[in-house]
């Protein structure tokens, strides 16, 4: 079905292109917001909120979108990592390879989610699982009642635990059949993980990672998983559990960087913690900034279809803080493959 809305938006013959652009065409799936601003001919699909398009429905031969139309999620944080919630259009500015561009679309969202849970059940995870599964609760408390989950479990190899589903009971239950044992192979879980995405339900799309340690048993390479999460439409995020004064292996050394490079490359972000304590309030966290995301669209100025990377940057303006105390996390470009 992906392709086939793509095919839509782009003209293209082939289904197969980038789903980095992802940031162009996520007007077809604009959700019910709490606050939107629209200026000039943006299309969007035909449905108001109160008919909600069926995520299996094809869509209408008659669509028409504008192809150059980006539109890019943004979350706001501040030092404390608390989603802030309050902007208006006015906060932003918003640039490509640049150049100002003029905001011409606007809105916050709470619509359902497909979400990927990836869970580290390798051995070193033994005395923390509990923690963990604790941790899948409280990123449950802040989910939308429509959104939809499978979930990943990975030691030596990935394994998927449960299939798309909207019972967090059933996850929970077979969570707790579990038991923690082997070594890591975290690139692994994630490229399966990309895979089980293109069928999603949704298309709003995120996984959150939770592990304590680097990959050590992976065939995939980091390079590649960091492409592969770039160049999609998925939001990576996830919790490391690591002792930031002293990594035993270097592994976890490296565990750490990959996992902020990869989700920072999504959109998305990594949040460290110190001791199994703190994994719920992480996890919280994430659920939280998911269900506050801004979305900021435009016009580029230049929208060849030339397959060159477009850089986006996104400045946060708030006169009632400093502007150092805000950070933006938002996926920082996308690409529009070459015409044949």
């Amino acid at each position: 079905m992906v392709g086939n809305w793509f095919d839509l938006c782009l003209g293209l013959r082939k289904p197969s292109i980038s789903l980095s652009i992802f940031l162009c065409l996520a007007a077809l799936a604009l959700p019910r917001s709490s606050k939107s601003q629209a200026e000039g001919p943006l299309k969007v699909p035909a449905h108001s909120a109160a008919s909600k398009p069926s995520a299996t429905a094809a869509p209408s031969k008659s669509l028409k979108v504008n192809v150059n139309v980006v539109l890019v999620p943004v979350v706001v944080t501040d030092t404390a990592n608390h989603p802030i919630t309050n902007l208006e259009k006015e906060n932003f500015a918003l640039y490509e390879d640049g150049e100002q561009q003029e905001i011409q679309y606007f809105s916050t969202e709470d619509s359902p989610i497909s979400v990927g849970l990836l869970l580290d059940v390798s051995k070193s995870m033994t005395d923390k699982f509990d923690a963990e599964r604790q941790a899948v609760s409280e990123f449950f408390k802040n989910a939308n009642s429509q959104d939809d989950y499978f979930v990943i479990t990975f030691s030596s190899q990935p394994q998927m635990l449960t299939e798309a589903t909207q019972s967090i009971g059933t996850i929970q239950a077979q969570l707790g059949r579990e038991i923690p044992n082997g070594s890591t192979a975290m690139l692994d879980a994630i490229s399966m993980a990309m895979t089980r995405m293109r069928s999603a339900n949704y298309k709003r799309r995120a996984l959150l990672i939770v592990s304590d340690g680097g990959d050590n048993n992976s065939h995939h390479k980091y390079r590649e998983i960091k492409r592969l999460v770039r160049d999609s439409d998925v939001q990576v995020y996830a919790i490391g559990l690591f002792d930031t004064a002293v990594f035993k292996t270097i592994e976890e050394f490296m565990g750490k960087k990959w996992l902020s490079e990869i989700t920072d490359a999504s959109g998305g972000r990594t949040v460290t913690v110190d001791n199994v304590a703190k994994m719920g309030e992480a996890a919280a966290t994430i659920s939280h900034e998911l269900r506050n995301e801004y979305l900021l669209g435009y016009r580029p100025s230049h929208s060849a279809s030339d397959g060159k990377r477009r850089q986006i940057k996104v400045r946060v303006i708030d006169s009632s803080a400093k502007v150092e105390q805000l950070q933006a996390n938002y996926r920082r470009g996308y690409v529009i493959p070459k015409e044949e």
